[in-house]
This record gives structure tokens, sequence and C-alpha cells, in this order.
């Protein structure tokens, strides 16, 4: 029965130590599972679908702009039927014939006619086609140039917010994998201990079967296994919850299987320490997709800032025309037109309207500014407390490190000593729980490690962690 508890303790060392290697960390492996898992997350996301749509929908509106600099034709023929309405009367004959008859007696000859009709005409045109090309061109107009200006660069600005999606949705499906295993290996401990008190209550039977230990001892044992189960369930229960909120972020069936990357955690390969502070915080200001979206946003209002002030200097000047035919009856014989215009619109004074819109331009100009500046400061900031962070989370794997080969040790030398009757079972089950929380903590730091370093790819801009 020792050999085989002596056995299972060895058996909870490698379980435990085993899996983290002791190297210090600064940059985490490659991980083949986790690349593919982000470029399904990427690939069926609905979230970054939404913002694809986006940009796909700023690409249409600036189609919409360029359309503008091109000359516009269009085919327009109408045709009209009318009976009744209006009409105009005129009595050209009333008139006229009485005057001709004179005329013609006085002359004694019929050159002027005496039977001229009195005019009654519709005004609505009756059996009347308009067939027409019309033709209009903007030779000069500052607002299709300049809200030509503005469209790109609110494409750009879109496309900035793609990539913030994107980068946002890299890091959240590498955190979540992070804390999946995190909760497996959790879960692994435990039923490793779980079989150490397991053999630890055969062990308290056989003894108190022989008279060595009282029933105390047993009691103690099974309250402590007791305990343990309790906290398996809750491990279970925290699997299943990371489980679904990582399924959910690939936009699978939330029981779906997750494949575990069993090298994750045994290949980091560079020392802390070659990070500087400075150099992160002036690559996450200069190439942060929040501050690119910012600074096209800014072109942007830049843009139409100088659109109502070039529209409030000068005209805008534009020729067109139509072709075609026109006439009554839908016949082309003689009915053939052609129509050419050049125009100017200048506004003089409409209110002081323009001068309020270019005031207005201006201030949100201003507001972006401000919020630049705003951002450039809080982008500095989250990636100095995410530096800190990573760095601690480097020296907190050291630390559980040690601790846990100095609780593995103890832990042998008090079952040792237990299994000869000279300590007491509550120091060999406190020894155990120290085991087990040095074991615990030590996942929690590695994958602690994994996610922070995550975060600080996430804050600085740092792309090559983005799997397309």
């Amino acid at each position: 029965m020792n050999i085989r508890f002596k056995f299972l303790s060895i058996l909870l060392v490698f379980a435990v130590s085993a899996r983290f290697s002791t190297a210090q960390v600064a940059s985490s492996p490659q991980s083949v599972v986790l690349e593919d898992y982000i470029r399904e997350g990427l690939s069926g996301n609905l979230g970054l679908r939404q913002q694809q749509l986006e940009v796909a929908k700023a690409v249409q509106t600036l189609r919409e702009a360029r359309a503008l600099f091109y000359p516009q034709f269009s085919l327009a023929p109408t045709y009209s039927l009318a009976y009744g309405g209006r009409k105009l009367q005129f009595p050209v004959g009333d008139l006229l014939n009485p005057a001709y008859a004179a005329l013609n007696q006085l002359t004694g000859s019929d050159r002027f006619p005496t039977d001229i009709p009195n005019v009654n005409e519709q005004l609505a045109p009756h059996n009347f086609h308009d067939t027409k090309v019309s033709f209009q061109y903007a030779v000069y107009n500052p607002e299709i140039r300049y809200n030509h200006l503005i469209q790109n660069s609110l494409l750009h600005a879109e496309e900035a917010r793609l990539e913030l999606v994107t980068s946002e949705l890299v890091f959240a499906i590498s955190e979540a994998y992070f804390r999946y295993l995190q909760t497996l290996q959790a879960n692994e401990v435990l039923a490793v201990s779980h079989k150490t008190l397991a053999e630890l209550l055969r062990l308290n039977n056989r003894l108190v079967a022989n008279n060595v230990l009282t029933r105390d001892a047993v009691l103690s044992t099974e309250y402590e296994m007791a305990v343990l189960d309790q906290q398996r369930v809750e491990a279970t229960r925290n699997t299943g919850i990371a489980k679904a909120y990582f399924n959910f972020l690939l936009n699978r069936d939330f029981g779906h299987e997750i494949v575990v990357d069993t090298l994750l955690t045994g290949n980091f390969s560079t020392a802390p320490g070659d990070l500087d502070l400075q150099n992160l915080v002036s690559q996450a200001v200069s190439g942060r997709s929040e501050v690119k979206q910012l600074d096209q946003t800014l072109l942007a209002a830049g843009y139409a800032q100088k659109l109502q002030e070039k529209s409030a200097l000068l005209p805008q000047v534009f020729i067109g025309g139509n072709a075609g035919f026109q006439g009554f009856g839908y016949r082309f014989a003689g009915q053939q037109y052609l129509l050419t215009q050049a125009g100017l619109k200048w506004d003089l004074f409409k209110g002081f309207e323009r001068r309020a819109k270019i005031e207005k331009a201006r201030i949100q100009k201003d507001l972006l500014q401000i919020k630049q500046t705003e951002t450039g400061r809080k982008i500095a900031l989250e990636v100095t407390e995410s530096y800190q962070n990573y760095q601690a989370a480097v020296q907190g794997m050291r630390v559980a490190n040690a601790a846990l080969e100095k609780a593995r040790a103890y832990y042998a030398v008090v079952e040792s000593r237990y299994r000869n009757q000279n300590v007491l079972m509550v120091e060999l089950l406190k020894a155990r729980n120290d085991w087990e929380s040095a074991a615990i903590q030590k996942s929690l730091t590695v994958y602690q490690l994994l996610t922070r370093q995550a975060h600080l790819r996430r804050v600085t801009g740092d792309l090559s962690y983005r799997y397309p």
C-alpha cells in the first residue's frame, strides 16, 4: 500500500510540474491550433461580418461620389394625351374676316382670306411627344471634389475600424482559449488530488483496522474528499462556461468540442526584459487602429470645412443640353431640335447660412483634434498598464515555479514522515492542500501570462498576431 501511495504522489508531481517549463517567458509560442481557431473566428464571426459590410457600403458611397465627376446622359421620352382642361380662346376670325372681306371689295380681288377660324386651343397638348437625350456636366463644383475626398477618408476610417474589430476579436478568441485550457488544467489537478485522497482514505481505513489510527482520521479524510468533490463540480461548471463562450466567439454550437494544444505552454524561448516601454508606447500611438480611424475622420472633417469655404467663395459652373424630337403626332420628320445651355450658380447671400456651416465644420474639426489628443494619452496609459501587468505576470511565473517546487518537496517529506507515523494527518492534509494550491496557482500564472502577452500585443497594435 505504501508503494502505491508513493507512486501516486510521484504521479501528482509529474502531472502538475511536467506540463510547465521553468524557463522565463517573454513571448508565447506559435500555436497552430489557436491560429486555426482564430482564422475560423475571423471568417464566421457575425460582428466582424457586420463591419465588413460597413466597409463595403462605404466603398459604394465613394463610387457614388466619384460618379459626379463624369457627364450625365439620360434618355427622356414623353408622350402626352390631353382631354378638356383650360383653353386658349381668341376671336381671330371674327376680327379679321370682315376686314379682309372689305379689302377684297376695295381691291376687286380675293387676295385676303375670309374664312379664318377663331383660336380655340386647349393648353394641355394632345397627341404631343418630346423624345430627347439630356446631357449635363459640372465644369467646376467644389462640393463634388471635396465630397469625394470626404468619402474617401471615411472609407479609410471604416477600414481602420474593421482592423480594430479584427484585433479585438483575435484577442477575445485567444483569451477565451487560454481560459478554457486553464479550467481544464484546474480539473486535471483536482482529479489527481482526488486520486491521492482516495488512496489516503484507503490507507487510513487500513491503519484504523489495525488499530494504528482512530476513526477520526477516516472521517477527516472523507470530509476533505467531499470538499474536493465540491471544488470539482465548480471547476466543471467553469469549464462548461468557458467552452460555451469560446464557441460563441467562433459562431459555433456551444457544445462543440475544442482541440487542446498540449504544447502551448511548453515552448517559451526568449527571456523577458527586452521590451522597451517607450518604444511600445510610440508604436501604439502611431499604429493603433483607433488612431488611424481618428486620423481619417479628422481628415474628412478638414475636407468638410474646405468644402463650405470654397462653396461660399466660388460659383458652380455647368453645361448641359437636350437633343431630340418634339411635336404633335409621334413622328420624327421635321421635329428635330437641339438645345445647349451653360450656367453658373453663385450664392451671394443666404442669410449667413454658409458662415454657420463653416463654423460648424471648424468646431467639428476642433472636437476631433481634442479627441485625438485624448485618445493618444489613453493609449499610452493602456500600453503602460498592459506592460506593467505583463512584467508582473513574468515575475509571478517565476514565483509560482519556485512555490510549486517547494510545495512538492515539502509534501514529499511530510508524506514520508506520515507513513512512518511521525506527523499527524492534519499536517499531511495541509501539505497536500498547499501543493494543490501551488499547482493551481501555477496554472493560473501560465495562462495569465499568455493572456497578458496577447493583450500587450493588441494594445500596441502588433499585427503579427492576426491571422487572415
